[in-house]
C-alpha cells in the first residue's frame, strides 16, 4: 500500500542523529579476527553481523565478550570437540531450529570461546539436540527434535575435523516401525549406560518418569532403530519442589564420583536446583536406588527459576567433571533468571565452587530489549541506552540502562554508568528529540499498557536530567506495547510522532503545535495500511543517501519490513519494497546510524533474548 503526505523536501533535523542516523559518525577499527556473519539482505542494502565491533564495559570496568550476541533467556549448552583439535567447543541453543557455535580458540586447560554462527550448518534441530558418535566411526553425529516431539538423526559423513551432517530419514523409529515419541520440552540423553556396547536412549516424561530404549541389532545402513525396554526406568519418579507436580525436564548421565559408572542428573520445571542420583551399581549393572538429592556447591546453593539443564564436562582438563547449568526458566519466576542463566561450577577437591552465572559474558538486559543511540553529553559522539521488558531484579518495572561513549568518533568505547530512573511501568520504549526547542534532548517513553510518557530534560545538553511531566501524553486508540519514534515528516520544523504497537500497525500523530510546544494530533491509527503481524517497531533512515527517508519496521517474528519514500510534485508517499529482506531475532527493534563513518548506515537491534545485535551496512 502507499500513503501520501503533502510536504516540502525533508531536512535532516536534530532528532535524526538520535534515532534515525542521518549524521555521519566515526568508525571503529575493524579487527581482522572479528566474528562476523553475512545475513539475509536483498534489494539495495545488505548487512554484515559483527559480535565484538568495539569495546563495551560494565559498571565495574569489566569488558563484555561476545558483546552483541542478542542475549540468552533459555540457553541449552553442549560441549564437544567438533573440530578434533583436542579441546571442547561450545554449542548453545537459544531459539527454535538454531544452533549457535562458539569455537574454543584457547587450549584444553584454558578455554577461550569465539562466536562463529547462530545457525551451525543450517541444521534444523527443533527444540533440542545431542551430539554423539552414534556409528562409532570417530566423528560426531547428531540427534535432534523432529517437530513436533519426534526425533531426527543426522549422520556425519564428513570427518572428525570437518563435519558434514546429513539428515537420515524423517524420524527415528522403533522396531515396529513407529516413530519414537519424545516430548519436545524434555531434553533426552543417549549413552551406553550398561556398558554393553549398545546405545541407550532415555526420554524424560512430564509425569516425572523415564522411558528407556536400546538400539536394536536390526539397525542397518546408518538408520537408527530402537527397541522399547521400559516406561518406568528403575522406578525413578521425580517430584518437584511443589510435591506432586511434574513438568518439563532435562537429564544427563556422567561419572561424577569417578567409580567407572554413570550417575544421573535431572533438572525439572518445578525444581530450582539440580537433582542427583548416585549409581550404586556398576557399569554393567547400574542401580539408582537412592532418593534424589540436590547438588549444593560450597558456600552457596543452586536456586534458580527452575527447569535447569545440567551438563558435566571436564572443561579445564584437570581430571574431574565441572558442572554447567543452563537455566530455561520454570515455576519460580523465569524473569529472575533472564540474565543469570548460564552457570559454571568448578569441581575442586572440596566440591563445586561457583565461578559465574554468566559463562558467556554478553550484553544482556533481561528480555525484549530496545536500544537507543544519542549524544547525551554533547561531546560529539553517540552514547547508548537500552531497556527491557521487566527488570530481572525488580518485578515492578522495566529499566533504562546507560552506556557513555568514552572513546572517539573513530574508535567508540561504551562504559556502563548508573541507570536512568524513569517511572514504574513495563516494556520501556524510549525515543529522544528536542521537543521544546531549547537545545537539549527530551524523551518520550512507550510502555506496555500505559501509553507514552513525556520526560522533559530539565538539566542541560551536557548533563541531562529527565523529569516526568505527563505519564500519558499519548494514549493509543487500541492495543498495547507503544513504540514511538520522532520524525519531521512534513518539514515544518517540528517533530511528528509515529508509534508502533502490539497489533503490528503504525499510528501517525502530526505535530500541530510548534517546536517549543508540541501538540500531537492523531491522523491515522493505520498509517499506510501497514501491518507487520505483531509488535511493530518503526524507525526512519536515509538508507541509500538519496535525501529521501525510508521507514523500517521491526516485528515479533524478527523480520524487518522496508517502506521507501517516493517524492512526486512535492508530495511524499511510502511504499513497501518487497525486494528488501532482513531477518533479525524475534522482537526486532532496529535503530539505524552510520557508526563506522563509511557513508553506509548500520543497525543495532534489540531482541527477545534481552541482548543487542549489531550489523555493519554493506
Amino acid at each position: 500500500m502507499t500513503s501520501i503526505i503533502s510536504t516540502r523536501k525533508l531536512a535532516c533535523i536534530m532528532v535524526a542523529l538520535y534515532h534515525l542516523g542521518c549524521t555521519t559518525l566515526g568508525s571503529p577499527s575493524k579487527s581482522d579476527n572479528l566474528s562476523e556473519q553475512q545475513i539475509k539482505g536483498t534489494g539495495t542494502n545488505s548487512f554484515l553481523r559483527a559480535i565484538d565491533p568495539f569495546p563495551v564495559l560494565d559498571k565495574k570496568g569489566n569488558q563484555y565478550h561476545t558483546v552483541f550476541s542478542g542475549g540468552f533467556n533459555v540457553p541449552r549448552p553442549q560441549f564437544v570437540d567438533i573440530d578434533d583439535d583436542k579441546d571442547l567447543d561450545l554449542f548453545l541453543q537459544e531459539r527454535t531450529n538454531e544452533l549457535s557455535f562458539f569455537e574454543n580458540v584457547g587450549s584444553p586447560t584454558k578455554s577461550d570461546y569465539i562466536w562463529k554462527t547462530d545457525q551451525y550448518e543450517n541444521l534444523s534441530i527443533g527444540e533440542w539436540s545431542r551430539f554423539i558418535d552414534f556409528d562409532r566411526d570417530g566423528d560426531l553425529d547428531l540427534f535432534a527434535e523432529e517437530p513436533f516431539s519426534y526425533i531426527k538423526y543426522f549422520l556425519n559423513n564428513g570427518t572428525a575435523s570437518s563435519p558434514n551432517f546429513v539428515a537420515v530419514n524423517d524420524s527415528v523409529r522403533d522396531i515396529q516401525g513407529e516413530p519414537v515419541f519424545a516430548d519436545r520440552q524434555n531434553i533426552p540423553s543417549i549413552n551406553d549406560l550398561d556398558c554393553d556396547g549398545n546405545w541407550d536412549l532415555f526420554l524424560g516424561r512430564v509425569e516425572g518418569t523415564i522411558t528407556r530404549f536400546e538400539i536394536s541389532p536390526e539397525t542397518r545402513n546408518h538408520i537408527p532403530q530402537f527397541e522399547f525396554i521400559e516406561n518406568n526406568f528403575q522406578g525413578i519418579e521425580i517430584l518437584g519442589q511443589f510435591g506432586s507436580l511434574h513438568g518439563a525436564n532435562s537429564m544427563s548421565f556422567s561419572d561424577l564420583d569417578k567409580d567407572g559408572d554413570l550417575d544421573f542428573f535431572w533438572g525439572d520445571f518445578f525444581e530450582p536446583g539440580v537433582l542427583y542420583i548416585e549409581n550404586t551399581g556398576s557399569c554393567s549393572n547400574p542401580l539408582f536406588l537412592r532418593e534424589p538429592s540436590t547438588i549444593n556447591p560450597i558456600n552457596t546453593s543452586i536456586s534458580t527459576s527452575g527447569y535447569n539443564a545440567p551438563l558435566l564436562e571436564d572443561i579445564d582438563s584437570d581430571g574431574d567433571l565441572d558442572l554447567f547449568v543452563g537455566v530455561l526458566g520454570g515455576a519460580f519466576n523465569p524473569n529472575l533468571s533472564a540474565v543469570e542463566n548460564f552457570h559454571f561450577y568448578e569441581n575442586t577437591d572440596d566440591g563445586f565452587i561457583e565461578k559465574t552465572k554468566r559463562f558467556i559474558y554478553t550484553l544482556d538486559f533481561g528480555s525484549e530489549s530496545i536500544p537507543v543511540l544519542a549524544d547525551l553529553d554533547s561531546d560529539g559522539d553517540l552514547d547508548m541506552m537500552a531497556t527491557n521488558k521487566i527488570s530481572p531484579t525488580d518485578n515492578a518495572t522495566a529499566q533504562l540502562f546507560y552506556f557513555e561513549n568514552t572513546g572517539t568518533l573513530t574508535n567508540p568505547q561504551f562504559e556502563e554508568r548508573a541507570n536512568i530512573p524513569l517511572f514504574e511501568n513495563y516494556h520501556y520504549a524510549p525515543t529522544l528529540g528536542d521537543l521544546d526547542n531549547d537545545g537539549d534532548l527530551d524523551m518520550l517513553v512507550g510502555t506496555w499498557n500505559k501509553g507514552i510518557g513525556f520526560f522533559r530534560n530539565k538539566g542541560t545538553k551536557y548533563k541531562p536530567n529527565f523529569v516526568l511531566e505527563d505519564t500519558r501524553s499519548i494514549t493509543l486508540t487500541r492495543g498495547s506495547n507503544s513504540a514511538p519514534t520522532l520524525h519531521d515528516i512534513d518539514d515544518d520544523g517540528d517533530l511528528d510522532l509515529f508509534v508502533g504497537e502490539s497489533s503490528g500497525e503504525i499510528n501517525f500523530y502530526r505535530n500541530e503545535g510548534s517546536p517549543e510546544n508540541p501538540a500531537f494530533e492523531l491522523i491515522s491509527d493505520r498509517f499506510a495500511d501497514i501491518d507487520v503481524g505483531r509488535r511493530s517497531f518503526p524507525a526512519f533512515a536515509d538508507l541509500d543517501s538519496d535525501g529521501n527517508y525510508e521507514l523500517l519496521i521491526g516485528s515479533e517474528t524478527g523480520e524487518v519490513s522496508l517502506y521507501r519514500e517516493i517524492t512526486n510534485n512535492g508530495e511524499i508517499s511510502f511504499k513497501q519494497d518487497s525486494s528488501f529482506t532482513l531477518s533479525l531475532n524475534n522482537y526486532s527493534t532496529p535503530v539505524i546510524a552510520d557508526v563506522n563513518n563509511d557513508g553506509k548506515v548500520d543497525i543495532i537491534s534489540g531482541s527477545l533474548g534481552g541482548g543487542l545485535l549489531f550489523y555493519y551496512g554493506r
